[in-house]
C-alpha cells in the first residue's frame, strides 16, 4: 500500500514540468468512518463486531487504543477499499488503555467521524455467562468473578459517559443484539438521529441504556379495570383508555415539543443516537401505549425510531 502511494506520487511529480505546465495534484485521501466499540466483558462486544464485519465494515478486535489513529491513516491511504472502520478496545488491552484519550483526541484535531459503541450488562447476567462458559472474568485475578465485573467498571466508567452509544445486553439473545446492530449501522446512509423508545415496568428496574426516562404513572392505570387489564398498550381500547384521561393528550403534545429542542441540542453536539424510556408499574399498559404515540410522532418529524417493550409479556 505504502509503495504503491510512493509510485502514484512519482508519477505525479515527473508528469507534464518540462513544458511548464502545473503538475497535477495527488486526489485527497478520503478518511475512513471509524466505530469504537467497548464495554463490559461478556457483554456481547465480539457479536457486535461480527454485525459490522457483516455489514461490510473493517473489523480489528483487541487494537492497542494508541495505535487507532494509525489504523485510520492507512484506512485513508487505501483509496477508498476501507471506507469504514470498527475497533475493538476492551480490558485485555489495559497497558495501553491511558491511550485512549489521547488518540480520540488526535482522532477529533483530524475531524475524524468516529462513534463509540459501549455494551453494557447487569452484574448478574454478566455471572451467569461467565459461569456458563467455565471461564475466569480477565480482571479477577485470585478473587471472585464480581470482583473482576466491578473492577472493570471502575476502569471503564468514563468511556461509558462518552459513548454515542450504549446497549443494554442483560436480556437480550445474540439475535436480538445483531438486530439492534442493524438498526444502527445497516443502510446506505446515516440519518441525522435516530431514536429508541423504549417501554419498561419500574417494578423491574430502570433500563441503564436510557437518555431520558419517562414516568407514566400519573395516569390511571388500565390493570384495575377488569376489561383491560388481559390486553396491552398495543390494543386500541387500552390505548383509548390512557388518551383519555385528563392530562394525557396534552403531555404527549409538550414532551414531543422538549423532544424536538432536545433532539437540536443532541445534533449539535453531534449525538446521534438517544434512548427514551418510557415507563409504567408493569411495562404492559400506559409505557406501552405512549410509546407508541411518541414514537409516531418522532417518525412524523423526520427521525428514524425504533420501539421496543422491554417488559411487556411478562406477568
Amino acid at each position: 500500500m505504502n509503495e504503491h502511494d510512493r509510485d502514484g506520487a512519482a508519477d505525479v511529480s515527473t508528469g507534464n514540468t518540462g513544458n511548464g505546465t502545473e503538475p497535477a495534484e495527488a486526489p485527497e485521501a478520503a478518511i475512513p468512518e471509524l466505530v469504537i466499540i467497548s464495554g463490559m466483558s461478556g457483554a456481547g462486544r465480539s457479536t457486535a463486531a461480527k454485525c459490522l464485519e457483516d455489514l461490510g465494515w473493517f473489523v480489528v478486535d483487541n487494537l492497542p487504543p494508541a495505535l487507532i489513529p494509525t489504523m485510520v491513516e492507512l484506512g485513508a491511504r487505501s483509496q477508498g477499499n476501507v471506507a469504514r472502520i470498527a475497533v475493538v478496545v476492551d480490558v485485555r488491552g489495559r497497558r495501553f488503555f491511558d491511550n485512549l484519550r489521547e488518540s480520540l483526541a488526535d482522532l477529533d484535531s483530524k475531524q475524524v467521524t468516529r462513534r463509540i459503541v459501549f455494551l453494557e450488562s447487569s452484574d448478574d447476567a454478566l455471572v451467569r455467562r461467565f459461569e456458563s462458559v467455565r471461564r475466569p472474568h480477565p480482571l479477577q485475578g485470585d478473587g471472585r468473578i464480581v470482583d473482576g465485573i466491578a473492577a472493570e467498571r471502575d476502569l471503564l466508567r468514563e468511556l461509558r459517559g462518552d459513548a454515542d452509544l450504549v446497549i443494554d445486553t442483560s436480556s437480550l439473545n445474540v439475535h436480538e443484539l445483531r438486530a439492534k446492530m442493524d438498526a444502527q449501522f445497516a443502510g446506505d446512509e446515516e440519518p441525522e438521529l435516530r431514536a429508541t423508545v423504549m417501554s419498561f415496568g419500574f417494578k423491574y428496574g430502570l433500563p441503564v441504556d436510557a437518555d431520558l426516562v419517562v414516568d407514566m404513572r400519573f395516569l390511571p392505570n388500565p390493570h384495575w379495570v377488569p376489561e383491560l387489564r388481559p390486553f396491552t398498550g398495543l390494543n386500541e381500547e387500552v390505548s383509548n383508555y390512557v388518551f383519555n384521561q385528563p392530562g394525557a393528550k396534552e403531555f404527549l403534545d409538550r414532551y414531543t415539543e422538549l423532544l424536538q429542542l432536545i433532539a437540536s441540542g443532541y445534533r449539535r453536539e453531534g449525538k446521534r443516537y438517544v434512548t427514551i424510556a418510557v415507563g409504567c408499574t408493569g411495562g404492559k399498559h400506559r409505557s406501552v401505549a405512549t410509546s407508541e404515540k411518541l414514537a409516531a410522532r418522532l417518525s412524523a418529524a423526520g427521525v428514524e425510531t425504533v420501539v421496543v417493550h422491554r417488559d411487556m409479556g411478562r406477568e
